[in-house]
């Protein structure tokens, strides 16, 4: 029978889970996380600094999605969440959503379907 330190590579104990997040179980209510959130470094990690935060990062050089983020650090999405607002909070990374490109229809073009439409 496997028990939850039995998969390769992950330890996601709730002691050790605990201890990243110094005991928060929420990012916060103004947190803007969620899981197509861009990420990116705003400095380098420095000596000292929590082994994850140092990992965020380095692997957000360039701008990389909360979910890839918890993926590459085999850790649940909530708990990066909390790791990132600390690193938000200190200035050491910046957050956007992907841009949405709404697709502005071209007038001309409905114009002419309209009048298409009514010599119907």
């Amino acid at each position: 029978m496997s028990g939850p330190g039995s998969r390769p590579g992950r330890d996601d104990s709730p002691d050790r889970l605990y201890t990243l997040t110094g005991g928060r179980s929420r990012a916060g209510t103004d947190s803007p996380f969620d899981l197509v959130t861009l990420v990116v470094a705003e400095s380098a990690p420095v000596p000292g600094m929590q082994s994850e935060h140092a990992a965020i990062l380095r692997m957000t050089e360039r701008p990389t999605a909360v979910v890839e983020i918890a993926a590459e650090l085999r850790l649940p999405v909530g708990i990066t969440k909390i790791l990132l607002a600390d690193l938000l909070a200190t200035g050491r990374v910046s957050a956007r959503h992907p841009r949405h490109q709404a697709a502005v229809p071209d007038l001309e073009l409905l114009e002419q379907v309209l009048v298409g439409l009514r010599n119907l």
